[in-house]
């Protein structure tokens, strides 16, 4: 016999421990897995280092670098929640309409977007290449009369993407050689950028503020 089961007796389990409401851009702690909306955790974060459940700390310097998106949470809840998913796809277009911004969800893959590669044809077909993924767009500028400017400035990736991706793909198309990465810095605001930051980290710390693209420049490395 089939039991019917109430949504809000589920609630506690797919509302934001912040704002209270259904989860949106499910975003969970790596440390101790709680999971939060991503714009409720990233202002939350932005003068705590701290869970806002359990107030456990998640780095003492880089706590945006210990959340991921958690889609297996999101897709739950949008399937529970009736229209949700709709109503939030709608609020999101009217807020970059207003703004004269186009939507990300509706900007189609650019044919510059970085490249991966897959070992075999059937696992190039299932691949999505991280087009579900949030995505971020970025300008890359040569600050250097030693480099070669790419023909493609503008490319669009996974807000998952590090730093060191970026590098591979400047080195691949400027040194024809993806790797010799090493060779290259990647910068913003002239701030040399680690490694192993996300381009989510980069925008959040570094581009809040600013229009987008996320706007680096790279150049040949500098030994300090």
């Amino acid at each position: 016999m089939e039991r019917r089961i109430k949504l809000k007796t589920l609630n506690s389990h797919i509302t934001c421990k912040i704002c209270r409401g259904y989860l949106i851009d499910a975003t969970t702690v790596t440390e101790c897995l709680h999971t939060f909306c991503k714009s409720c955790l990233v202002k939350h974060l932005e003068e705590n280092n701290t869970c806002p459940t359990c107030n456990i700390v998640i780095h003492q310097s880089h706590p945006l670098q210990y959340i991921s998106f958690d889609r297996t949470m999101q897709d739950i809840v949008y399937k529970l929640v009736p229209e949700l998913q709709k109503n939030e796809i709608t609020r999101e277009r009217e807020f970059y309409h207003q703004r004269g911004l186009p939507c990300p969800k509706d900007i189609p893959p650019n044919p510059g977007e970085l490249e991966e590669e897959k070992p075999s044809a059937d696992v190039h077909a299932e691949s999505d290449y991280h087009r579900q993924d949030e995505q971020v767009n970025v300008c890359l500028e040569c600050i250097s009369s030693n480099l070669k400017t790419l023909k493609r400035r503008f490319i669009r990736c996974s807000a998952q993407a590090t730093i060191l991706h970026l590098k591979k793909f400047v080195a691949k198309k400027v040194l024809n050689g993806m790797e010799k990465y090493r060779d290259i810095d990647i910068l913003c605001n002239d701030e040399l950028l680690g490694k192993d930051h996300t381009l989510k980290f980069v925008y959040v710390t570094r581009w809040r503020f600013q229009n987008p693209p996320l706007t680096l420049q790279y150049r040949p490395r500098i030994d300090i």
